[in-house]
């Protein structure tokens, strides 16, 4: 930090503006010009897509009023109307740190937008697996040993059995219900039949277990103990096998900054939010308007395999994020 040159800015002033009345991207759109991180130019803090509550709001406030005093740069905070919006601002130079979902993060990655800074932390994890199911009866063969809770065999050999199979997805913007299996099918060159888009990953669970709906599915590790399927279905656990487990390469939300900010600034900010976070009020306002309650530095290659599996789906995800 000490080699860090901040702008020649009064937080004091900048404070006034930080937060637009109406805080939307479409309403209020800004224009880049000057130094990024001047008043004229000012690094801009976008919340989740439609926040529209006081409390994120506010929260985004003291997130944004925390930056500026300790970086002496200029933040505002905006809302975007959606995730193609977002998108749209991360091209634009409108947005600068931001939250993203997996897919939306494998886009701007892809479109070189954005740098992952930080992952958020469930249950001791930034990244979590998923995996393929099937009726026991139906005779599939499952590579995975339920005692080591590890593969028995490669992908190309587990998955070639469904070939020319129907698969259970449950729906198109779910990384660990469609879009990394898929990648995964593709990857081993595995033709399926159209898909059933179920509308949920215990609905996939439910639909192999009642059958005639599909011949195999794919969900998160492990959606066969959701407690309401366990006390519907005494027996799922022993009908419904794991074929194979996808290893934990699904990212849960990404917290990114924006490729337009320098190196020295990313680092900069890098080494700032952290210490924001161990504030009561920083951490509280992360919680608040984020959802965030822990949350490790990352970077984009600890998502390699992810994004490897993600561009196998060969799906466009522009369009995934705009449904």
């Amino acid at each position: 930090m000490g080699n860090c040159t901040l702008p020649r800015s009064s937080t004091a002033s900048a404070t006034e503006t930080s937060i637009p009345s109406t805080p939307t991207l479409d309403a209020a759109p800004l224009l880049p010009t000057g130094e990024l991180g001047l008043a004229e130019n000012p690094l801009i803090l976008a919340l989740p897509p439609s926040a529209d509550s006081p409390e994120q709001i506010n929260a985004a406030r003291e997130i944004a009023s925390q930056l500026m005093e300790r970086t002496g740069y200029v933040v505002v905070t905006i809302v975007p109307e959606s995730s193609a919006a977002l998108m749209d601002a991360l091209e634009n130079g409108n947005a600068h740190i931001v939250l993203l979902d997996p897919i939306s993060y494998a886009l701007a990655y892809q479109e070189d937008l954005v740098r992952a800074q930080f992952g958020v932390v469930n249950e001791g994890k930034v990244k979590y697996g998923a995996q393929f199911l099937a009726l026991r009866k139906s005779g599939f063969t499952s590579y995975f040993n339920a005692n080591t809770a590890e593969n028995t065999a490669d992908a190309s050999v587990a998955l070639a059995q469904f070939q020319e199979k129907k698969p259970c997805w449950s729906d198109e913007v779910s990384p660990s219900g469609y879009v990394i299996p898929l990648g995964f099918l593709n990857q081993a060159l595995v033709q399926t039949r159209s898909a059933a888009f179920v509308g949920g990953q215990t609905t996939v669970v439910r639909s192999l277990y009642v059958g005639g709906i599909c011949d195999f599915g794919a969900t998160y590790v492990d959606a066969r103990r959701f407690p309401s399927l366990e006390n519907e279905y005494p027996d799922l656990i022993e009908q419904v096998i794991v074929v194979w487990q996808i290893p934990e390469i699904i990212p849960y939300n990404v917290l990114a900054f924006s490729s337009k900010m320098s190196q020295p600034m990313r680092d900069l900010f890098a080494n700032i939010m952290p210490a924001i976070f161990q504030t009561d009020a920083g951490n509280a306002a992360f919680n608040t308007a984020y959802d965030i309650e822990v949350f490790q530095a990352v970077n984009d290659g600890d998502f390699k395999d992810f994004h490897v599996a993600v561009e196998g789906s060969g799906l466009d995800l522009l369009t995934l994020i705009s449904k």
